[in-house]
């Protein structure tokens, strides 16, 4: 029998223990393991995708369809601070591209892009459900609507700044 290819598991996989004595055998609870999963983990490693089949006894491959059919989840680790910038309609009208534009410049990073030092990930998303404060970005719980390209840049200037102060 040949190894799988998280054969070097790198993920505590005992941090899932709870969640799975809970979830693991009720019906239709996969997608609320691989939520907990990433709030423990901040993303989903690969070997949790095979434990959470595993203990499941779903397939690898579904639990993987689940992971990357839902744009809530996550396969590769984020930066410290994950930028979610809205590209809804009203975002989108009020220059939600420019924006985009001026913060990938900024952080040298596109799309789904982590900056070097692990700072920033950048994810554009459908909407943030905050149109009157068009365009809107959040970085962790904080939103900041109103913007415009300089606007971004400062905001991310002052968390650089306030990261390097630590």
């Amino acid at each position: 029998m040949s190894e799988c290819c998280c054969a070097n598991k790198t993920s505590d996989l005992s941090l899932l223990d709870d969640v799975m004595e809970k979830y693991a055998s009720v019906e239709g609870s996969l997608i609320t393991i691989l939520q907990h999963a990433q709030e423990i983990y901040g993303y989903l490693p690969i070997d949790v995708i095979y434990y959470v089949a595993g203990r499941t006894g779903n397939s690898p491959a579904k639990v993987m369809g689940v992971a990357t059919f839902y744009t809530q989840f996550r396969l590769q680790p984020v930066g410290k601070h994950l930028i979610m910038l809205c590209k809804g309609t009203a975002c989108h009208v009020n220059g939600a591209n420019s924006i985009e534009k001026a913060i990938c410049e900024e952080l040298k990073i596109k799309d789904g892009g982590t900056t070097e030092d692990g700072l920033f990930t950048l994810k554009t998303v459908a909407c943030l459900g905050c149109c009157s404060l068009s365009p809107v970005m959040m970085i962790g719980e904080e939103t900041y609507g109103s913007l415009t390209p300089a606007k971004a840049v400062e905001i991310l200037g002052d968390i650089r700044a306030k990261e390097a102060a630590q």
